[in-house]
This record gives structure tokens, C-alpha cells and sequence, in this order.
């Protein structure tokens, strides 16, 4: 019997109050049917997360820095491997409690379009091709390509959203069809047909529906195929009576959401249902129908089998020194070197003492970023220069993250004078700012006084600002580390700048190792970083206008794709053939280095976008003076745009391919096409 006849038999048995409490996402035992207790509620965008010890990958954004489809494959991979060694383990001991299951509410494809929305960095960054190359890799590693489902991967928040936080209950996103199709839709559309077999609901209201229960967004799910299970945003069921008015009550606001096709409620309002049922407002038949998709994904994951090829999978598992390893090698990957004048990599031998200074040189929370498990250890930015250096390493706070002083008793300002007296002691100072996800993330997560997560605007926080200039007023070198998942201005000339994301367990070792120069840096920006947000439009207008690379105007600061390394690695040549790009990479430099080629197309056709758009991207090492053709397969899609109706198709006749390893602003090489 297939899985979905399965799937229906065991719902026909059910009556429907018992079908009806299935949909809640802790869903109680049916003993009688041997279904036992399931708690749908999991999360995994970085490694397991809010379930106790686990690998800590670096944050999202981070991971789109490496632009590497491979390792972020991998890091899906670790991060079911580890959710069903907890998994087994937690059901020998009787444990179905929320984190504890095999449905990870994982990945986060929104488009990070405003560099303001605190939980930007959950994601894969602004380019919706990006996006959807690393959403399907993650995809694959998570849900594995055995008998059964090793996890259940869930695409959210479905669609159009991205902040404001402090609004994001009543907040109705209007969009243009072409914004819709262009940018909003395509990594929901990819990771779908990849076979996601979770969809996540958004909160907002898009073009006046609640996204929850959106018959336009429910609409496309069928065009693509959809055949896992939808759920709800926790509790946005309940935002549809509450704050979006659209219904009197929870009873109208839980059969608006089975009817439009919403399976489960993270949330409560599907206690509902059966008073729904009693007021003729939905049918049994809507319950069942929601119940056999549910019940279709538990089979998938084989959670009715007498045995999988995962029930072996061993608690040994769990951050393992393997899946150290590859949390440290992520971390390399991601961090990108912004500003370099020579003093990059450190020459140990000219080096008797380092400062190590500012909020966030001991911090763990810089390493975390939001939805994250716990590591077994960290290694934070001082303890792996402290590792690394065999000289003497000083240490100062310099200043709270955003406070004006560290010491309620003190004065304001009260450690710039020890940050200084390190900084003139020292041969060199390595000042580790930035924010942490306390100020930056969800709203109920972040605390800081600006808006519930979100950023007010693109500076540091004055305390860090008022640092960089005491020390830069000593007159020694500074090199600055920013852990921060979003763009940032430091406002300041450094000798040299890593934007460090938020890293990870193994950060702090990888910062090291790209001081040093064990490892060359060969991140890059997964998001366009702008000189100022006054520039911007407006928070809630979700138009692209002077958005994102492809259309931003005078405001950049450092191009998408932008990342600098310790070699010279250059596109030479480009030619198109056979739907392939044929690129010719040769580093010129004295030492090997990895690096990442870009692809992007310039359509001069009327409805293309005003700049260009990534269509392909590949990391790869050369040994210096090595010279290599690589070939980039360029999608058809990649020569379609989009017009006012939000119909996609071919309109040009002439293309321009350029290639390039330092950004959408730098053309190393390029082809015409038409």
C-alpha cells in the first residue's frame, strides 16, 4: 500500500474528534491506533537547535557567505543525523516534548530585501537565486535520499516577509505581481519542487490576505506540486481575528485557515475546529484531508515502522569531532574580509603583544546567532587568538555592546581608559564589535530599544562608536572584527576588516587561522552592505525599488558577492556555449587560496531588472600560478524576466555574461549573448 492509501486508511479509523487533535501541533497519543504522542514543533536552520547539546553551525547568512552548495548540503546532513540520535534517544526515555521531533521547522528562504529586519540573518541573504540553490542543498541534506525521510525539512515563512517585527501581526505586505514572481516566490518555488516536504505560513497579510490562509499563496502550492503538509506561524491563526480583523473569532479564524488548505496549527486556535464543525462552518471531510497529510509525513519519516535504517543512528552522534570539523570549516568559509592595506595576514614574527578588545572578543552570543543549539564547547574570538598566538595577548572589554557603561555604579564610559592602555601596550589591537542576536533577531527574542529586533539604522551602537575612536587616537595599527548578520557601516578607516557573521562553536579558531594566514579568507557578501539607511525606502514598502544589488542606486557601500582573500584569484576569459559557462580562472598570486566564481547576466530587455542578477556561482582552490576553465551550467530561467502582470518569460534578444570573484560591481570578464 502507498504511502498516501496508508495515510488514509489509518485517519478512517480515527473519529473525528481524534482526526481534529491531530492537527494541533502537540499531538496527543491515539492509543488504540498504536499512534503515539508527536510534538511537530523542531527547529534546525544552523544545526539543531533548543534541544540541549548540538552542533553550532554559523548562522544562516553565514553559511550563505560560503556559496557552496556542498558544505551547506552537509550542514543539513549533521543537523538530521544529530535530530534522529536525539530522537531515538528521547523515545527510549519517553520524551515527545516540543524540540524533540523529526519535523524541523527549517530552512528560512525569505529575502533578506531591508537590511533593518532583525532576523535577516535566519536566511540565505537578498538574491533569490542564492537562495534557492543553498534552500534545495540544505533540503537534500535534511531530508536524506533513503527509504524514508531521515528528517522532515519545513520552507517558511510563506510569503513576503520580512519585517517590520514590532508590526509583523498586522501587517499587510502589498506587493506587485511582478515583485511577487521576480523576487518574493522563485526560492519557494525551487525548494518545493525539490521536494520540501513542510511549507511554514508567514504572520503578515499579503495583498490583503492572511498569508496563513491565502487562496493566491495556496494557489501556487498546487501549480508547484505541493504534496507534504502547510503550517501555520505559531499562533498566526489567532493573529487573524486578533490584529488582521479578518474574522469575529477563533472559531471563524480556524476553519478560514482548513478551508484555504492549513494543515497545522502551531498554535492553539485549532481547538476550535470541532465548534467550527457544530456551526457548519467546515466539514468532516476538511478535518480528514488535513489529517491524512499529517499522518502522510510521519509515514515518510517512518515513525510507524517496526524499524528504519535510522533507528540505529546513535546518541554518539551528537556533536561529534566530525561535525566539529565541519562547523569549523563553515566558519572559515563564511567570514569575508572587507578591508585589507597589507597588514593581513599578521607576521607573527614582528608581533610581541595583541590587544584583544571590545564587547564581543569573549562573547558566546556572537558565535550563536538565533535558533541555535548548545555547543559542547566554545571557542570564542579571544580564546582562538589566545590559542594560536605564542606571544602575549591582552584583553579589554573596551565598552558594553550598547550601553553607555558596563558597571551600573560607574560612570558612563567607565572601560575606554583600559581599552586605551591596552591598545598603546600592544604591537597591534584586534577590536571584535558588531551586534548579537539579544538586539538583533525575533521579535520576543530581541530586547533592545529600538523595534522589537530590528534594527533603527546601519550604525554601530554609540558605545562601540565612541571606542573606535579612543583607539584609533592611541596611533597603533587596528584591525576591526564585526560578528553581526546584517550590514553594517563601522564608519571608520581600519588597517583591516572581517565581517565575521555570527561564526559559530568554532569562530573564534577560524578568526585565528585567517589572522595568521593559515587558511585564506574566501567569504563573500550574501547581501548588498549600504553606506546608510536614510537612503532606503521606507521599512514597509516591499517594492524593490533601490533594493538588493539588482536594484540599488548610489547607496552601496560593499557590492554583493564582494570578499577580499590573501591571493590573487581572477576570471581571465568567458564564453557561452550549449547553455555552459566556459570561465577561465587563474590565480596570480604567491600563495593558494580558494575563491568563488560569480556568474551574473545583464538582460537589456524592457521588464529585466535595472542591474544584473546572479545565475551561477562555484568555490574553488588554486594553487598559486595555477590556471584552470571551469564550467557553470546557466539555467534557462536565467534569461527570463517579468513583466507588470508577473508573467515570466523570454524577452530579450541580447545578453551580457560577466564573470567575477569579487562581487556584482566587478567585472572581470564578460560575453555577449544574442
Amino acid at each position: 500500500m502507498d504511502i498516501n492509501k496508508r495515510a488514509e486508511e489509518l485517519v478512517s479509523k480515527m473519529t473525528i474528534e481524534e482526526a481534529a487533535g491531530q492537527l494541533q501541533y502537540n499531538a496527543p497519543a491515539i492509543e488504540r491506533l498504536g499512534i503515539p504522542a508527536y510534538n511537530w514543533w523542531n527547529e534546525g536552520i544552523h544545526g539543531l537547535a533548543r534541544s540541549g547539546t548540538a552542533t553550532v553551525f554559523p548562522q544562516t547568512i553565514g553559511l550563505a557567505a560560503m556559496f557552496d552548495r556542498e558544505l551547506v548540503r552537509q550542514v543539513g546532513d549533521v543537523t538530521s543525523s544529530e535530530a534522529r540520535a536525539k530522537y531515538n534517544a528521547y523515545q527510549q526515555f519517553g520524551d515527545t516534548d516540543i524540540y524533540k521531533g523529526l519535523t524541523l521547522w527549517a530552512p528560512n528562504i525569505n529575502i533578506f530585501r531591508d537590511p533593518r529586519w532583525g532576523r535577516g540573518h535566519e536566511t540565505y541573504g537578498e538574491d533569490p537565486y542564492l537562495t534557492s540553490e543553498l534552500g534545495c542543498a540544505f533540503i537534500r541534506g535534511i531530508q536524506g535520499e533513503g527509504e524514508y525521510l531521515k528528517a522532515a525539512a519545513c520552507v517558511k515563512h510563506f510569503a513576503v516577509h520580512s519585517g517590520p517585527e514590532s508590526l509583523r501581526h498586522e501587517f499587510d505586505a502589498r506587493v506587485t505581481p511582478k515583485d511577487m514572481e521576480e523576487t518574493y516566490l522563485p526560492a519557494f518555488e525551487a525548494t518545493v519542487k525539490a521536494g520540501a516536504e513542510g511549507v511554514m505560513g508567514a504572520y503578515n497579510r499579503v495583498n490583503g490576505e492572511p498569508a496563513c490562509a491565502s487562496e493566491f499563496l495556496m494557489r501556487k502550492l498546487d501549480e508547484w506540486g505541493f504534496d507534504g503538509y502547510f503550517v501555520s506561524d505559531c499562533w498566526a491563526i489567532r493573529d487573524f481575528h486578533e490584529h488582521h480583523r479578518v474574522t469575529a473569532n477563533s472559531v471563524e479564524s480556524a476553519a478560514m485557515a482548513i478551508k484555504a488548505g492549513c494543515d497545522l496549527n502551531c498554535g492553539c486556535t485549532y481547538a476550535y475546529l470541532l465548534a467550527a464543525l457544530d456551526e457548519g462552518l467546515i466539514t468532516e471531510k476538511e478535518i480528514r484531508t488535513a489529517c491524512v497529510h499529517l499522518m502522510r509525513t510521519r509515514l515518510r519519516l517512518g515513525l510507524f515502522e517496526e524499524h528504519t535504517e535510522f533507528d540505529d543512528t546513535d546518541y554518539l552522534t551528537v556533536s561529534s569531532p566530525e561535525h566539529k570539523a565541519l562547523a569549523l570549516k563553515c566558519a572559515e568559509r563564511s567570514m569575508v574580509l572587507l578591508e585589507n592595506n597589507g597588514i593581513l595576514p599578521l607576521d607573527e614574527e614582528k608581533l610581541r603583544t595583541i590587544a584583544v578588545i571590545g564587547p564581543n572578543a569573549e562573547s558566546i552570543a556572537a558565535l550563536e546567532g538565533n535558533y541555535c543549539g548548545t555547543a559542547d564547547r566554545y571557542v570564542t574570538f579571544l580564546e582562538g587568538i589566545e590559542d594560536r598566538f605564542k606571544g602575549r595577548v591582552i584583553y579589554a572589554q573596551g565598552c558594553h555592546l550598547y550601553k553607555d557603561r558596563t558597571s551600573g555604579l560607574a560612570q558612563a564610559g567607565d572601560r575606554y581608559a583600559e581599552a586605551m592602555a591596552a591598545a598603546a601596550a600592544a604591537d597591534i589591537s584586534i577590536l571584535c564589535l558588531g551586534l548579537d542576536p539579544t538586539i538583533e533577531g525575533e521579535e520576543g527574542d530581541a530586547g533592545n530599544e529600538f523595534s522589537s529586533g530590528d534594527k533603527a539604522d546601519l550604525r554601530l551602537p554609540e558605545s562601540q562608536r565612541i571606542l573606535i575612536k579612543k583607539i584609533k587616537s592611541v596611533g597603533k595599527p587596528f584591525i576591526v572584527v564585526c560578528a553581526a548578520g546584517s550590514s553594517v557601516n563601522i564608519e571608520c578607516e581600519p588597517d583591516g576588516y572581517i565581517h565575521a557573521f555570527y561564526s559559530g562553536s568554532e569562530g573564534g579558531t577560524a578568526l585565528a587561522e585567517i589572522l595568521f594566514g593559515d587558511i585564506s579568507p574566501s567569504g563573500k557578501l550574501p547581501v548588498t552592505f549600504y553606506e546608510t539607511a536614510d537612503k532606503l525606502p521606507e521599512f514597509t514598502d516591499y517594492s524593490m525599488k533601490n533594493r538588493t544589488y539588482r536594484y540599488a542606486q548610489d547607496n552601496v557601500l560593499y557590492p554583493f558577492g564582494y570578499g577580499l582573500t590573501y591571493t590573487d584569484i581572477q576570471c581571465t576569459g568567458l564564453e557561452y556555449r550549449d547553455s555552459t559557462a566556459f570561465v577561465t580562472v587563474e590565480n596570480k598570486g604567491d600563495r593558494k587560496g580558494e575563491d568563488v566564481i560569480q556568474l551574473y547576466i545583464k538582460d537589456c530587455s524592457e521588464y529585466a531588472v535595472p542591474n544584473v542578477s546572479l545565475c551561477g556561482f562555484m568555490r574553488i582552490s588554486l594553487e598559486a600560478g595555477e590556471m584552470r576553465v571551469v564550467e557553470l551550467p546557466v539555467e534557462g530561467q536565467a534569461f527570463t524576466a517579468v513583466d507588470d502582470k508577473g508573467q515570466r518569460k523570454r524577452f530579450g534578444n541580447h545578453f551580457t555574461l560577466y564573470a567575477s570573484t569579487k562581487g556584482a560591481e566587478d567585472r572581470q570578464c564578460s560575453t555577449d549573448i544574442g
